[in-house]
């Protein structure tokens, strides 16, 4: 009963139209008040669920991606990767292009809306205009961003380790989304080479050899950004806290000073939307640290895992339960609140199953991804049809064979743990 309680108000403060994070405070002070728990151990969750030093690792993070991602990098990256794909001629090469520099992109801003946003404004237009339907190229656009999610620096990667509370190093998150991040864009690229011999797509264009270095030697400015992240955390020069600083001065240095696109004017705007995006991930943070507590004094976690169990003591089956499970809340609740609410409450089954907890956080990460992609909440794929200028309608007739390649990857990365876990154990991070 103490549980339907939490669940139900928590639902009935969704219906009504309040914020989530708004509704998760109250549904956790119902809850507290249902159990004659004092309101004082409510107030000291609220504030010790954003108390933590690795908390500071989002906002860097958000301001480096900001940085770069208006700051002309997007550009950049796919001039980068039209040099590397223009020399194979091969056909549909824009499409590809697409990928490949939203795979490197994703490596800087960490989000797949900024992702969407950066490259789809640049590359949507162009593909339209070399005769690529708009649909068709929004749909690669957004598709590709969801790479964003699982390699560093991902922001949802980081509110996952915090909602493990500490257990799951964010070091251990990076390393673990690079392969299945990877894995993600070489298959749509495989997808978007099908559609471009059967739809015949244009061949790419051959970039001047002056022209390609010149686009080359300005590209690597930004690519060394992943140097930094990447690179200062495997030698441990760095901590991932340390890494997202380092990473705002670099991106702050090759904006304003090396590439010069971006006005001194602007950067007050920038901070101020930056903020409000880390106030916003905070308050969710916050408030949904007081409904895992509530959960946990509710027995929740352990209730859970006792109805798995007898539903069956198989942990691929659970995996399979989990993924469709994840995949329903994911078209419903946008992705951090999802990791916020589901991760204190399933973290403790999958681990009774013996399913490793880095493992368990890249496939969530994948699965509340895709519903990134799908409406009524889609927030990439709104996104990606206000630049495309294409309905939803339009995008969800065409979309399905790139869920299908999202399904796929998600199955390769959920049944072969090694997938995310061979590099954490490779650099001894896991």
């Amino acid at each position: 009963m103490d549980i339907a309680v939490l669940l139900l108000s928590m639902c009935l403060f969704f219906a009504i139209g309040m914020p989530i994070a708004f509704a998760m405070a109250l549904s956790a002070l119902v809850g507290a008040l249902w159990i004659d728990l004092p309101v004082a151990a409510v107030m000291q969750q609220l504030a010790s669920g954003v108390g933590k030093v690795s908390m500071l690792t989002i906002p860097f993070f958000v301001l480096a991606g900001a940085i770069m991602a208006e700051g002309g990098m997007a550009r950049r990256l796919v001039d980068f990767a039209a040099v590397i794909v223009g020399f194979t001629r091969m056909r549909g090469g824009l499409s590809q292009v697409n990928i490949l520099a939203t795979t490197i992109m994703s490596g800087i801003s960490g989000s797949s809306v900024a992702d969407t946003s950066a490259i789809g404004s640049v590359m949507i237009p162009q593909m339209a205009e070399k005769g690529y339907p708009r649909v068709f190229a929004t749909n690669v656009t957004i598709s590709a961003s969801l790479q964003a999610i699982v390699v560093p620096p991902s922001h949802n990667a980081v509110i996952y380790s915090l909602a493990t509370g500490g257990v799951v190093s964010i070091t251990s998150l990076f390393l673990a989304g690079i392969l299945p991040g990877l894995l993600l864009g070489f298959s749509l690229m495989l997808l978007c080479f099908f559609y471009a011999y059967r739809d015949k797509h244009p061949k790419g264009e051959p970039v001047p050899i002056r022209q390609a270095a010149k686009m080359l030697v300005e590209a690597l400015w930004g690519i060394v950004t992943l140097a930094i992240v990447l690179g200062g955390i495997l030698t441990g020069v760095f901590t991932p806290i340390e890494a997202g600083a380092v990473a705002c001065v670099w991106a702050f240095f090759v904006t304003m000073f090396i590439y010069r696109d971006y006005k001194w004017s602007e950067l007050p705007q920038l901070v101020y939307r930056t903020l409000q995006t880390v106030a916003m991930v905070l308050t969710l943070v916050a408030t949904a640290s007081c409904f895992g507590y509530i959960a946990a004094v509710m027995q929740m976690p352990a209730k859970m895992t006792e109805f798995f169990v007898a539903i069956s003591a198989n942990k691929y089956v659970l995996l399979m339960w989990l993924n469709i499970m994840l995949l329903v809340l994911g078209t419903a609740l946008d992705l951090a609140p999802l990791l916020l609410i589901c991760t204190p409450i399933l973290l403790p089954v999958v681990k009774s199953f013996g399913i490793d907890p880095v493992h368990f956080g890249i496939v969530m990460l994948l699965n509340l991804g895709i519903g990134l992609l799908t409406p009524p909440v889609g927030t990439t794929l709104f996104v990606g049809c206000a630049i495309g200028k294409v309905s939803v309608d339009d995008i969800m007739r065409e979309i399905w064979p790139f869920y299908y390649v999202m399904f796929a990857v998600l199955m390769i990365v959920t049944y072969i743990p090694a997938v995310s876990l061979w590099l954490p154990h490779s650099f001894g991070f896991h």
